[in-house]
């Protein structure tokens, strides 16, 4: 069977995945938010008639002989590059301007599940004033603490250590013994040199999440650059909601599509790094404007009719082998 006709099939497949890709970026022209892909090939294993061979004897060396089987789909990138604004003068409409991403979630009881992230920041107040997208899901961020209703945990016990017998010190040193109910501790294990080995071990303080929620009686709201969302309560003061978080990983492209509009990690994405906008390289957030889809119709329909071309052209393949084979068969008539 004549290669040839496998390699114009595998063209085929190639081209036709290239017009999808294409096909599903023209269609979100218009979307917020959206990225473009692209298809990129590579060729197939390379059936070798003959190996190379080193000078000899007085002859030369001579190349590999080496024939093609095809090509293959090598990969469908995520073009992460950021689309134009659109001014909507709507406070709820948000972009960010650099790298990051909105984060969205369930939320049941302020413990938030099936996280996910996207570009588009059209979103919206629910019923309870909480700022949800058009999904539903809620919108990941630093939330207010009603006066009164924080219970902090403190220091917490601290345990007893009895029979500490410290050896001979280099020099006098005062020590103290604090108890904070809130710090902030970076480091390991502090061993305690003494004949006991007893050591102090480290704590973990966790960072919760909460949706940002806006009093259903206020006046007015607004979001800062930084993230920060105030609004103006039914008394005429300012007041403090909340803070969006802005997720930034160390490969964008390895985020996986799961439709409307967002994305989620994988293994290849990178932990999110969360952070406020404008804070470890994370773009800042313009309210009252939306970022659009990063599509260039113009280069679009080029690759369409590059696209096309290259279908037509391995069809042709197709056909070509087909009258040789026809021939072949028609020899012995």
């Amino acid at each position: 069977m004549l290669r040839s006709l496998y390699s114009g099939i595998s063209g085929m497949k190639n081209f036709q995945t290239k017009l999808d890709v294409i096909g599903n970026n023209i269609s979100n022209v218009n979307t917020y938010g959206f990225k473009k892909s692209r298809t990129i090939f590579q060729d197939l294993y390379s059936q070798s008639i003959s190996g190379a061979s080193a000078p000899s004897g007085g002859l030369g060396g001579t190349n590999p002989k080496q024939v093609g089987l095809g090509s293959q789909l090598a990969s469908v990138d995520i073009i992460h590059t950021g689309g134009s604004m659109q001014t909507t003068g709507r406070n709820l409409d948000l972009a960010i301007a650099g790298d990051g991403f909105f984060q969205v979630a369930d939320s049941q009881s302020n413990k938030f599940s099936n996280i996910g992230y996207t570009r588009a920041g059209n979103f919206y107040l629910d019923k309870d004033g909480k700022m949800v997208n058009s999904q539903g899901q809620y919108l990941v961020g630093f939330s207010a603490i009603a006066t009164g209703n924080y219970d902090p945990d403190g220091a917490g016990s601290a345990p007893t250590v009895n029979n500490i017998e410290l050896g001979p010190l280099p020099k006098d040193v005062d020590m103290t013994k604090f108890n904070f109910a809130s710090q902030t501790y970076t480091g390991g294990p502090a061993p305690v040199n003494n004949p006991t080995g007893a050591t102090f071990s480290t704590a973990t303080v966790p960072v919760n999440y909460a949706p940002i929620k806006i009093p259903t009686d206020a006046q007015s709201m607004s979001i800062g650059q930084d993230g920060s969302v105030t609004y103006v309560d039914q008394f005429g003061t300012l007041r403090w909601a909340g803070q969006i978080a802005v997720a930034k990983f160390a490969n964008s492209g390895g985020l996986e599509k799961s439709g409307s509009n967002i994305y989620t990690s994988t293994s290849n994405s990178g932990t999110p790094k969360i952070d406020f906008p404008g804070m470890s390289g994370n773009g800042l957030i313009q309210s009252g404007s939306l970022e659009m889809s990063n599509v260039d119709l113009s280069e679009e329909f080029t690759e369409m009719i590059v696209a096309q071309r290259g279908f037509q052209s391995n069809t042709k393949i197709i056909t070509t082998s087909d009258e040789i084979l026809q021939e072949l068969m028609n020899l012995k008539r």
